[in-house]
């Protein structure tokens, strides 16, 4: 009987509990599909003139694509300063001084701690008294997203350097590396490409969080589409649901497919021995408040 270097290949009996499990899965799955869809052809949620709506192009033009377009645009500022706050974060708790390396562990696990609505809230109800007068749900929403994606990004920074082989930067000191451009010219190249699958998760994971301004009333897509929306067109609460998470698996489908494009393409011009990086939990992963101390250990002077 063949083998694979993985497994043993299957035997007969094997075979035919496999096929059963699957044939099994798929009924269970259908049946579950089947009750969802009879529950809402119950309500009448399938009828035309609630789901007329979105076919009209005066929904998309003044309700969806306005909607869409805040999410976009708070998704891509957020995650530009989430990206440079966790670079300058995630490097400085790798730092070998303690002055550097504590303030900065300190910053990182505290907003790590806070759940992110109470950050967006936090700041909108604070903005106005240190700011004046304005519509601060944008502002809220995109340093709320950049304060707690950033400092998990900062982690995944601090474990992708770590990930390196010890014997990377020992041979850069060997050839008289200083730490700076073993760090930048070593360490990092090699980081980016193990960081890349948690880097891109921890984006999808703020394009979704962008909805939490729905609290605040900022302008985004879940706001337009699932709150404005349904009171303009009455009855069409669940279709907009519908029409609206699938507008949101898309676009993570996107972006998704945009980050495994990037690291091939990554891996292809770089070869690197370090292994990828998991995302790190909300709280409880990786070191303390004081920090993991430097990346590698480098030669006395």
């Amino acid at each position: 009987m063949s083998t694979t270097v993985l497994f043993d290949a299957p035997g007969p009996r094997a075979r035919a509990r496999n096929i059963l499990l699957t044939v099994i899965s798929i009924a269970a799955v259908g049946a579950v599909l089947y009750g969802i869809y009879d529950g809402f052809d119950a309500k009448g949620q399938w009828e035309a003139k609630i789901w007329q709506p979105f076919l009209q192009w005066e929904t998309w033009q003044f309700y969806i694509f306005p909607g869409l377009l805040g999410t976009l645009e708070a998704a891509a500022v957020a995650s530009v300063l989430a990206l440079l706050f966790g670079a300058v974060f995630g490097l400085a708790r790798l730092s070998d001084h303690a002055w550097i390396r504590v303030p900065a562990g300190v910053v990182v696990e505290v907003f790590r701690a806070i759940p992110l609505l109470l950050l967006i809230f936090f700041i909108f109800y604070l903005a106005p008294a240190v700011a004046g007068s304005g519509d601060y749900t944008f502002m809220a929403v995109v340093v709320g997203l950049m304060l707690y994606n950033g400092s998990v990004l900062a982690e995944v920074v601090r474990a992708g350097v770590h990930s390196v082989p010890k014997g990377q930067a020992e041979a850069a000191y060997a050839v008289g590396m200083r730490k700076n451009q073993v760090m930048r010219l070593v360490l990092l190249p090699q980081a980016v490409t193990a960081m890349m699958p948690a880097i891109v998760s921890q984006l999808v994971v703020l394009l979704k969080d962008t909805a939490l301004g729905y609290i605040i009333a900022y302008v985004d897509l879940l706001n337009t589409g699932f709150k404005i929306l349904p009171a303009r067109f009455f009855g069409s609460l669940i279709p907009a649901a519908i029409v609206i998470g699938v507008i949101y698996v898309a676009l993570n489908m996107a972006l998704s497919y945009l980050a495994t494009w990037l690291e091939r393409r990554s891996r292809r011009s770089r070869k690197t021995a370090a292994a990828p990086v998991a995302a790190p939990a909300s709280l409880g992963v990786g070191a303390g408040v004081s920090g993991a101390g430097p990346a590698q250990d480098k030669p006395d002077d």
